[in-house]
């Protein structure tokens, strides 16, 4: 929302500067985005009447003007302007005068000086050279009764401000210069000035038949015929300058008074150009394969979502949203029917994003237009319309014809002090709130410390109890709220040793060269389908987006994405964490401080590594990241404890180069490669590695414990196992570590590394062999032989019992 300072004084004009009345429109929840003077500064530019022009002896272009300025003496002034004429009221700028910078950043000052041999004693100025327009329109004409030598920035009230403030979706009543007038008068107490204007009174009997078939959409349809009107009379300049310090472009008169009606009482009016209508109307819902190419030259679709205004022959308006251009005015136009109504806002909420636009006028209705100010503000624009484009003996008026259909009803909502100075924190009494719901204009009955207040047609965001509320501490003042700090019962909790917090984790992630990203919990449906395998994904009732309906149960189709956006801006290496919740169903889970009934929350870890293993450099050659680079990432993450890795059938990871993480014989995650159909599908070169643990396994560590280091020599003992393929490497080690856990021969035993995989000659097609290399150590005394050869013995046994194995010779 964008207008003028002078303005909006004009209705309500408290004693304070522009910087004070900015900060009490942002305190007071009307946030004032900026403030910028309406022209750059620029100075000794003077009103002057142009007497004289004679042609140049030297140049043909360029005119010697005698201008009077104010100053006693005719100025000799040289101007290349095609518009100048004698009789011409003009922006002169004088000797030493200093104009806004041109295209070499630098003030452009006014000197006494001759063009072609004539002396030149100023300047007259176009709108451009003032930086005033963009438009090359020659020399500004001023009205015949600009004062001579008044100056111009005064006569022109260059010395204004403009004020853009960012609106919150409820305060759709301070879409109007009327609308922030009123609430600066209840936030400082000025009385506030409503725009006055002089009733036309009805001369003819013309009325256009309407019927408003869908009273769901509109509420109530105001209109009347006006005749004889001069649609080519100029827009008042007066008009103009407050249109284009509200960021409107001028139009033409009709266009012009409609959007200076919008911009000044909140209400969005249609002209019709009554030839070109046919029949009466209809306030419908539209139909399917029906069409209607709009003002802005669109042609478009409607439904029966779409409400309409159709005459006998076709659609010529969207309802709320935009007119028709079969029935626009032109400057032609001679007969308008003129329309003010009331769109109930979720008959218009979403239509014209539905078309990729959107409209100052939809903009209004989606959020809620006063409904009883409809007659009120027709005889405005009436008003208006007949004052600039009518023509006397001419221009009649009919009647208006008012269809009151279906208005909204205003329930009382009910406030209690008690409750107020509790949510706000101050000590209200009855007297102070019944004052400020006096200023705000809102009716209401108090008893009991009890306040019903009905809200007026004109807010929407009055429904409950805490809407109240915050009119409550918005007009007493957020600045004078006192900032205290909560008073609680406070102790002092040592963390858990065997604990860990998620920040250790992300530093522990970023020394490992990962970067971390922060991403939206609702995802894609088809997401879910790829990566999770969910066919009934958790969706979301209300999504902001199509492509983000539903919550995710895996972090994957987050990460992948993420390396999509990457790939696609010439990012060749990739390594990404995020550490996040997932959403899954749960009929078991109970509603709770941080829980929902029927859903877990659990958080996760998940990191993905694409491209490059390690940076471009001398010391190695160049290779792509594999799985056994994220295992190793997975295992650091993990240390002290050491997680085991077993086979995996996951729908979004490879079916030969994946894995579950378990961790004290619990799962507690995945890795692996991504499955090559969705590497393909998201256009992927090479195929990223990742993993999705859950953070709580990751965040419980063992509390360190003192244990003997050995003074005595390790030995180490290499064992070359031959085994089925079918045999995994973890389930080997796995019955070595039952082995020493069961015989007491078998302690000694410290670290198992398996340092070779063959198969090939020498082995039958189904077999190979795994070579472990054991390291054994006692802490009491030095190892001899026969005690290293029966745990070796041993370890082989074991081997041979669950797995079949046998040495390899």
């Amino acid at each position: 929302m964008q207008f003028s300072e002078s303005w909006l004084r004009t209705m309500v004009d408290p004693n304070m500067t522009s910087d004070e009345l900015a900060h009490l429109l942002t305190m007071s929840g009307l946030e004032v985005e900026e403030v910028e003077p309406v022209a750059p500064p620029f100075s000794s530019v003077v009103v002057a009447e142009v007497r004289e022009v004679a042609k140049h002896p030297d140049a043909d272009r360029l005119n010697v003007c005698q201008v009077d300025a104010g100053t006693g003496t005719l100025l000799n002034i040289v101007c290349g302007a095609p518009n100048v004429r004698p009789g011409m009221k003009v922006a002169c700028a004088m000797v030493g005068a200093v104009l806004p910078p041109g295209e070499d950043g630098k003030p452009f000052e006014i000197k006494l000086g001759k063009l072609r041999g004539v002396e030149s004693q100023g300047m007259l100025c176009s709108a451009k050279e003032l930086k005033l327009s963009d438009e090359q329109g020659g020399l500004m004409d001023l009205p015949s009764d600009a004062p001579i030598g008044q100056n111009f920035r005064d006569y022109y009230q260059l010395n204004d401000l403009k004020f853009t403030i960012k609106l919150t979706p409820n305060k759709a009543d301070c879409l109007s210069v009327l609308g922030v007038a009123r609430e600066v008068s209840a936030l400082t107490g000025t009385q506030l000035k409503i725009p006055t204007y002089q009733v036309v009174g009805a001369t003819i009997k013309d009325v256009l038949p309407v019927k408003v078939s869908a009273p769901d959409l509109c509420g109530r349809f105001s209109g009347r015929v006006i005749r004889g009107l001069n649609a080519k009379a100029a827009t008042p300049d007066w008009m103009k300058q407050r249109l284009e310090r509200s960021g409107q472009r001028p139009i033409s008169a009709l266009v012009d008074i409609s959007n200076y009606v919008m911009l000044e009482l909140g209400r969005p009016t249609h002209v019709f150009d009554l030839d070109k209508i046919h029949g009466g109307l209809d306030i419908r819902w539209g139909k399917k394969g029906e069409s209607l190419k709009l003002l802005n030259g669109n042609t478009v679709e409607v439904d029966e979502w779409i409400g309409v205004i159709a005459d006998d022959k076709e659609i010529e308006s969207l309802a709320g949203i935009m007119g028709g251009d079969a029935s626009g005015v032109t400057l032609d136009t001679q007969d308008i029917y003129l329309e003010a109504a009331f769109w109930y806002p979720n008959a218009i909420q979403g239509r014209a994003r539905r078309f990729n636009f959107s409209t100052d006028a939809a903009h209004r209705f989606e959020r809620g237009v006063d409904f009883a100010t409809t007659v009120e503000h027709l005889e405005r624009i009436t008003s208006l319309i007949v004052e600039i484009c009518g023509q006397p003996g001419k221009t009649a008026v009919g009647p208006i014809d008012d269809h009151i259909v279906n208005l909204p009803k205003r329930d009382p909502v009910s406030v209690r002090t008690a409750r107020a100075a509790k949510v706000i924190g101050i000590a209200f009494t009855d007297t102070q709130i019944s004052d400020i719901f006096t200023r705000l204009g809102l009716q209401f009955t108090q008893k009991d410390g009890v306040f019903s207040v009905t809200p007026p047609s004109y807010r929407f965001d009055i429904e409950i109890e805490e809407d109240l509320i915050e009119e409550i501490a918005r007009v007493y003042g957020f600045e004078n709220i006192p900032a205290l700090p909560p008073i609680a019962a406070n102790a002092m909790r040592i963390p858990p040793e065997n604990v860990r917090s998620p920040f250790t984790i992300r530093r522990q992630l970023a020394d490992a060269d990962y970067q971390e990203v922060v991403n939206f919990s609702f995802v894609e449906q088809a997401w879910e389908t790829d990566f999770a395998g969910n066919a009934d994904p958790i969706k979301l009732l209300n999504p902001i987006a199509s492509q983000m309906s539903v919550m995710r149960s895996t972090m994957i189709g987050n990460l992948v994405a993420n390396v999509r956006y990457n790939l696609n801006r010439k990012v060749s290496r990739i390594r990404l964490f995020e550490i996040g919740a997932v959403y899954l169903r749960n009929k078991e889970e109970q509603d709770g401080p941080l829980s929902v009934a029927g859903f877990d929350q659990p958080k996760r870890v998940a990191a993905i590594a694409y491209g490059p293993a390690m940076e471009e450099q001398w010391g190695q050659p160049t290779r792509n990241v594999d799985y056994f680079d994220v295992k190793a990432d997975l295992e650091a993450l993990f240390a002290p404890k050491k997680p085991t890795f077993a086979r995996l059938d996951h729908p979004a990871l490879h079916p030969g180069r994946s894995a579950k993480v378990i961790l004290d014989g619990n799962e507690v995650g995945i890795i692996g490669e991504l499955h090559p159909r969705w590497q393909q599908k998201y256009d992927l070169p090479l195929a990223p590695v990742l993993f999705e643990v859950d953070a709580t396994a990751l965040q419980r560590v063992d509390v360190p414990v003192y244990k003997e280091i050995s003074k005595f020599p390790a030995v180490t003992r290499d064992l070359a196992l031959v085994v089925k393929q079918t045999v995994e490497m973890q389930s080997v080690i796995d019955s070595f570590v039952a082995e020493r856990k069961s015989n007491p021969v078998c302690n000694i035993l410290q670290v198992i590394v398996l340092f070779d995989e063959y198969r090939g000659k020498g082995l039958e097609s189904d077999e190979k062999s795994l070579a472990f290399r054991f390291t054994l150590q006692d802490t009491q005394s030095t190892l001899q032989d026969d005690l290293v050869d029966a745990a070796m013995a041993a370890f082989v046994a074991a081997a041979g019992k669950h797995h079949g194995a046998r040495l390899r010779t």
